[in-house]
């Protein structure tokens, strides 16, 4: 029997990895003879350059870069066979980077994501995927463009300081000091957001509360990314600010769009490809993926559905298991998910879940291999 575990992280609790090993030994319990194929899966945010590495064999390279608030972070990031890396924002420019108390959207700047693009060039790449979420910023990736060579300038001409903030006063963008190796590199942006850069679905509105932006900052920024937008109109001769998607990560799919020229792809799409995934399906007798969380949002470009939608293409079955089924969950089946579980056995904190989650999710396994047989068992008898 061949088994593909194709699982995305449980957020603060496994990574991808060490959630398909967990599901892999409960299995094995019951199939010590099943071939079993371990592929980790990312979103395009965090897990991305992990899930990537370990399909693909590349190596993880360590650059320090300018963390949100100006310090210094050693960020990681994968450079894969072919000339090609990954990338994950949140490594330069994520939340996580930032102490809760010292927290500023106003101020924080993307422009570490930029140094690890610019590290990438040197490396010789001719291929970047960019993985956007957990971002710390809410700057349109202004940051990321000057660590590329272009400066931002106000009224006398003087470069604009980090951050969102500070766009309100931009008059002029100079692009004549972009990095001219990006012309004959190809940037594709994975994200799971169809967010426009501004207005009541716009980064600041949807996204900025939860870096900490208040009502009235949330207005602030949501004007200062319009002004930047109208100066980048000026600039390349398109508006570009209502495109699906250039809302992503505090708007820096916008700068990756208008200056960068990315292209959009779905995250789970452009790490499945990466990873092999549609291949290692084929002849598959089954598919076990699964997150921290399944609900009706997962429709909205979560791991799980993009693994169900390859297999059902390749005719196999799909079953799902998460730390928590939300409400809409059964809207997952539509996509090709056959049956979704809850890993708790029972009432359980969310910190003794969390604790729990491996050792759960290998016995969970287990009972799936056990219904299998049963499942087989029966059909033998017809």
């Amino acid at each position: 029997m061949k088994l593909v575990i194709a699982p995305d992280s449980f957020k603060e609790s496994l990574s991808a990895r060490a959630v398909a090993e967990a599901i892999a030994a409960g299995w094995a319990r019951v199939y010590p003879d099943s071939e079993l194929l371990l592929c980790p899966m990312a979103d395009g945010g965090e897990g991305t350059v992990d899930a990537v590495l370990a399909a693909t064999g590349g190596e993880r390279q360590w650059t320090e870069v300018s963390g949100p608030l100006g310090d210094p972070v050693t960020a990681n990031w994968g450079l894969l066979p072919g000339r090609r890396a990954v990338i994950e924002m949140a490594e330069a420019s994520g939340l996580h980077r930032v102490e809760p108390a010292r927290r500023d959207v106003l101020r924080a700047s993307s422009f570490g994501t930029g140094e690890l693009i610019r590290a990438a060039l040197d490396a010789g790449v001719r291929r970047i995927v960019l993985g956007l979420g957990g971002s710390a910023t809410n700057d349109g990736g202004a940051g990321l463009l000057c660590a590329l060579g272009v400066r931002l300038l106000d009224a006398d001409g003087g470069d604009l300081p980090p951050g969102g903030e500070a766009l309100a006063r931009l008059r002029h963008i100079d692009l004549t000091g972009l990095d001219t190796r990006l012309a004959q590199v190809e940037v594709l942006v994975a994200a799971d957001v169809d967010n426009p850069l501004c207005g009541p679905r716009g980064a600041s509105a949807v996204f900025g509360p939860q870096k900490g932006a208040t009502p009235a900052q949330v207005d602030q920024l949501d004007a200062a990314l319009g002004h930047y937008a109208d100066v980048m109109a000026s600039t390349l001769g398109e508006d570009l600010r209502n495109l699906p998607g250039v809302g992503a990560a505090g708007g820096l799919g916008f700068a990756a769009r208008a200056v960068l020229k990315a292209g959009f792809r779905p995250g789970i799409e452009l790490v499945a490809e990466l990873a092999g995934l549609a291949e290692a399906v084929h002849g598959a007798n089954l598919v076990i993926t699964g997150e921290g969380r399944l609900d009706g949002q997962s429709l909205h470009g979560k791991t799980p559905v993009g693994v169900a939608r390859i297999a059902r293409a390749a005719g196999v079955p799909v079953i799902a298991l998460a730390g928590s089924l939300g409400e809409g969950y059964q809207r997952l089946y539509a996509e090709g998910i056959g049956a979704a579980f809850s890993l708790a056995p029972g009432p359980l904190s969310l910190e003794q879940a969390m604790q729990q989650a491996a050792d759960q999710l290998s016995a969970r396994a287990a009972d799936l291999a056990r219904l299998w047989q049963i499942a087989g068992m029966a059909a033998r008898r017809v």
